[in-house]
């Protein structure tokens, strides 16, 4: 008798209708929130009891005020062999309570834990949020948030460098911002947080979260060369995120400057500055002469004031991540801005479905701090795992709670995920068009979180009806040998974004073939790649008519063949080119020149106003007053 096999421990319970029960007892266990565990119950008890994501048998045995043992032997009728020091998931745990007669409901998280929906309306649900249900006596004026925006070469971090009085533009390729920076200056006794975000178009979704965070966006044109295209959607950003705009007139020093055009030009575009009636503030500057910056950051300090800005320092702290990269040497390292309470080193921290613990956290300037009030910028040690910039971080009460809650929501996201993916063959077909679309796989390796989304978002953009990228995978740090395999399974290009190759992904890559390429500057990249895709396009042939002649006598060859003797009305014919035979409108033959000639002597082609004899393979039903049409295919 065969011995029965049962079922690893992570496999799922195979009973239907228990499986049903306890969901519909559960309701929606994936959106289930829980961080901790309620009082133990005494036995008898069956009404509903809060169960956690995750649990071990021994904390559930303590949950429902039953024996262990009885929990092990119902997991074992669900085919599950589980000890009492084994994890169940909430859906498991669910199950096995609903066949001991419980019913169960999912823990929800504290009030703290914010998760408001994607894109440029998470900045205002944040804003609220982070004040909501906060005591009015315990908050104080904050220092504003600041987005520097604009068209690239304005000089926005030109600007930012006059103010902080540091070199930030002269260390970046192409003097292009690749990714977003915080940094706190003050200015009579106020203090002010700058956020400085990529000028280029390929980084729209790197400025569009710089908006995101901020309190005041200061659209910076150049008064030489005007209102640009990427100064419009700077503006559009910036009113997406409900954040009020302060104009800053730049280049006021050169010749060709004329700001009398260019407020005309914002005029055009909706944006009405005081001068002409308007609400919005317009100074005009100068970074490299350092002209009007004072007016600059009393215009910033006054908006600021009218916005009454507050936090309450003295809570634990919500905010948002700037920026995120994994340092060789120091590992995850990413920049939070704190929105609200205030983040101290050894805090326990919730970042999106990634947690960890503040081992060390250090000012814009590298200076180690122990704490970072409202409205500071400071990067942070301590997560265990890359979170992507525009992600919310939590301080929560302890290691367990930031353990189970990021891997509940990681949990939540891949389902979510995979629920996304499926799709029918007839939608695959809809979106592949007739005869499908090429696809060329990219592996993208960046120094930081926003610029491997940025050139990923540009990349993509990329697409038409013939060709598109496929970003099978996107990371930031250098390129490693994993990286090399997975181009290697997946035949991918690589490419990497400001990083360079491990030695070992290096000498696999020359083994197998895969091609890395490196780039400092995202439109050589663009370019790069678009190139790729139309050396993917496969060649298009078009039909081109070389001659016809008219058939004035058919001569029979054998049972199928003919020789038709015709007379060379235009063009020329070609031996061995293709034929149609005409009658009238309609062809009723199509085939090859086998064979032409004039008189007795086989000729390469016959031009117009001669008589020829044309053979034609299988051409049995030719007639006199046909007419032959010779054409060749010809790429284009």
């Amino acid at each position: 008798m065969a011995k029965k096999q049962h079922r690893p421990f992570s496999s799922r319970p195979h009973k239907p209708g228990a499986r049903a029960l306890a969901l519909q007892r559960a309701g929606d266990a994936i959106a289930a929130r829980s961080t901790g565990l309620p009082e133990p119950r005494q036995n008898g008890q069956h009404g509903p009891f809060e169960l956690p994501p995750v649990v071990t048998v021994k904390e559930m045995s303590d949950l429902m005020g039953i024996s262990a043992v009885d929990i092990i032997k119902a997991l074992m009728k669900n085919g599950i062999m589980a000890t009492i020091n084994n994890q169940l998931d909430y859906e498991t745990a669910a199950i096995v309570a609903g066949d001991l007669g419980y019913e169960t409901a999912p823990a929800t998280l504290e009030e703290e834990i914010i998760e408001g929906p994607d894109g440029a309306t998470q900045a205002a649900i944040h804003r609220r949020n982070f004040l909501e249900g906060e005591d009015e006596a315990k908050l104080v004026s904050r220092p504003p948030v600041v987005t520097i925006m604009g068209h690239v070469d304005h000089g926005k971090t030109s600007l930012l460098d006059a103010i902080r009085q540091t070199r930030v533009a002269a260390g970046e390729a192409g003097g292009i911002t690749q990714h977003i920076g915080a940094y706190q200056i003050e200015y009579n006794d106020q203090k002010i947080t700058f956020i400085d975000t990529p000028g280029h178009e390929a980084f729209t979704a790197m400025r569009a979260r710089g908006a995101m965070v901020t309190d005041i966006a200061v659209i910076v044109v150049a008064a030489d060369d005007g209102v640009m295209p990427q100064t419009e959607e700077a503006i559009n950003h910036a009113r997406a995120a409900g954040v009020p705009i302060v104009v800053a007139l730049n280049k006021i020093d050169r010749e060709q400057a004329d700001p009398a055009r260019v407020k005309q030009q914002l005029l055009q575009v909706g944006v009405t500055i005081t001068e002409f009636g308007g609400d919005i503030e317009c100074v005009e500057v100068s970074a490299r002469e350092k002209l009007g910056l004072e007016d600059l950051l009393e215009t910033v300090i006054l908006v600021s004031q009218i916005q009454e800005l507050k936090a309450n320092p003295d809570r634990a702290a919500v905010g948002t991540i700037i920026e995120a990269e994994l340092d060789r040497n120091k590992g995850v390292l990413a920049t939070v801005l704190v929105a609200n309470g205030t983040l101290h080193v050894g805090d326990n921290v919730v970042v999106a479905s990634t947690w960890g613990k503040v081992r060390a956290m250090f000012d814009d300037r590298g200076h180690r701090i122990r704490e970072a009030p409202p409205a500071f910028p400071a990067a942070i040690l301590g997560l265990t795992d890359v979170p992507a910039a525009g992600d919310h971080l939590q301080v929560v009460e302890d290691e367990r709670m930031a353990r189970t809650t990021a891997e509940k929501r990681a949990f939540a996201a891949k389902a979510q995920a995979q629920a996304g993916s499926r799709t029918t063959v007839e939608d695959v077909l809809a979106r592949l068009g007739p005869g499908g679309a090429k696809e060329l796989n990219i592996i993208i390796k960046a120094d930081v979180r926003g610029s491997a989304e940025a050139v990923r978002q540009s990349l993509e953009r990329l697409a038409t009806d013939e060709t598109r990228v496929k970003v099978i995978h996107d990371a930031t740090g250098n390129i490693t040998e994993s990286d090399v395999n997975l181009a290697v399974a997946s035949k991918a290009l690589i490419v990497g974004f400001n990083v360079k190759a491990d030695p070992a992904a290096q000498r696999i890559a020359a083994d197998e073939g895969i091609e890395m390429r490196f780039y400092s500057i995202i439109y050589n990249v663009i370019e790069d790649i678009e190139k790729s895709l139309s050396s993917m396009l496969e060649p298009k042939f078009e039909e081109r008519v070389e001659g016809h002649a008219e058939v004035r006598q058919v001569f029979r060859v054998g049972k199928n063949d003919v020789i038709a003797g015709c007379y060379v009305t235009d063009g020329q014919i070609v031996r061995n080119s293709s034929a149609r035979i005409l009658r009238g409108v309609n062809p009723v033959f199509s085939g090859k020149i086998s064979s032409l000639r004039r008189f007795k002597d086989d000729v390469r082609d016959v031009a117009s106003g001669y008589e020829c004899g044309i053979g034609i393979e299988n051409a049995g039903d030719i007639q006199v007053g046909d007419v032959i049409e010779t054409f060749s295919m010809v790429q284009v």
